[in-house]
């Protein structure tokens, strides 16, 4: 439900309703200040728009801190996966990493729930566009129909949407993620008050219909035998059925497309992906062209829900136009007749 709220009475301004947000939104309130969570889409809160997974090494360990500090994110990946298990079992405890798929619906509407019962915490469905600030502070943020709220602190997790641009070959189009908007004037905002803006770059793989691919030719990858859970507050339970995952390889003839395409690549040929990115997750360009020197790479085939026809090809993340895409798709073993939901 969203609620009315006076303009004067927030104790925290959240901006963003993603994971990030969420957290900051909850932690606030349930400190049992009065907060409001301001995003352009209340159904959205938390969804999964890229990779259907929580955990793995490094992140894994932020997830069990997030906990430790009274967080939802471990918890609501023990209600909602779909597929779990320790990674690099065979070696040493340093670099072992639980790691969970969800069914991204289902950990979308478990956040979604908890955010919305959390006493002291308003969410509020708009797009932020510019800040209100006094005496060298900020206090309080501007919508884009021009309601004014104010608020001694405001945590701004936009994610994405700062001006977001989705790239596919010499495709461009504004977008915070795909399907929705990205928000505009609080870039402009934040540059007015001195903060230092610049870009950065992330990409998501094609989606392909399960019912397309022939599972016989990928190596099956089996979750854990026993339930486990992320969070020390879960009694460790498998939410509902445990499906496998998949690997398959690239071969010459996916690098040899990859090669013979960088002319309509916005990050190569053509040059229109200025941002760099934030973490190391390489797209299949960058693979085949820094690393040349390897004959294939690894790419995992993942379901994104119980009773979603989705499948998630991780490690294939691209910015090629959709028909690349879909001939690369082709020559992965098990994948030659598939069919693209999306690029």
């Amino acid at each position: 439900m969203v609620r009315g709220m006076r303009s004067d009475d927030a104790g925290v301004i959240v901006v963003g309703g993603g994971h990030a947000g969420a957290e900051a939104a909850l932690a606030a309130a349930r400190m049992g200040v009065e907060t409001l969570l301001v995003t352009g889409n209340p159904e959205t809160i938390c969804t999964m728009p890229c990779n259907p997974s929580i955990g793995g090494p490094a992140k894994g360990q932020l997830v069990r801190e997030l906990d430790a500090l009274g967080g939802e994110m471990a918890r609501a990946i023990d209600d909602t996966y779909l597929h779990i298990r320790f990674l690099n079992e065979s070696r040493g405890p340093a670099v072992r990493a639980l790691r969970a798929q969800a069914d991204k619906q289902a950990y979308a509407r478990r956040v979604s729930a908890a955010v919305h019962a959390q006493p002291h915490l308003t969410v509020l469905q708009g797009m932020v566009v510019d800040l209100v600030d006094a005496a060298g502070a900020v206090r309080g943020v501007v919508t884009e129909d021009g309601r004014r709220f104010h608020a001694p602190s405001v945590v701004i997790a936009s994610g994405t949407f700062l001006g977001g641009k989705i790239f596919r070959g010499d495709h461009v189009e504004a977008a915070g993620r795909y399907g929705e908007s990205p928000a505009i004037g609080l870039s402009a905002a934040l540059a007015r008050l001195g903060f230092t803006m610049g870009r950065l770059k992330t990409g998501t793989p094609p989606r392909v219909e399960i019912a397309s691919v022939d599972f016989s030719r990928a190596k099956r990858q089996e979750p854990s035998a026993v339930p486990l859970a992320f969070s020390y507050r879960s009694t460790p339970a498998f939410p509902g059925p445990q499906l496998a995952c998949w690997i398959v390889n690239t071969s010459e003839r996916t690098h040899a497309l990859v090669r013979e395409n960088l002319h309509r690549s916005p990050l190569y040929g053509l040059d229109l992906i200025k941002g760099i990115g934030p973490r190391y997750c390489p797209s299949i360009e960058d693979k085949v062209i820094k690393f040349a020197h390897n004959p294939s790479h690894q790419i995992f085939l993942e379901p994104e829900g119980w009773e979603s026809n989705s499948l998630y090809i991780g490690g294939f993340s691209t910015s090629l136009p959709a028909d690349v895409q879909l001939a690369m798709l082709h020559t992965l073993p098990g994948l030659e007749d598939c069919e693209m939901l999306r690029p």
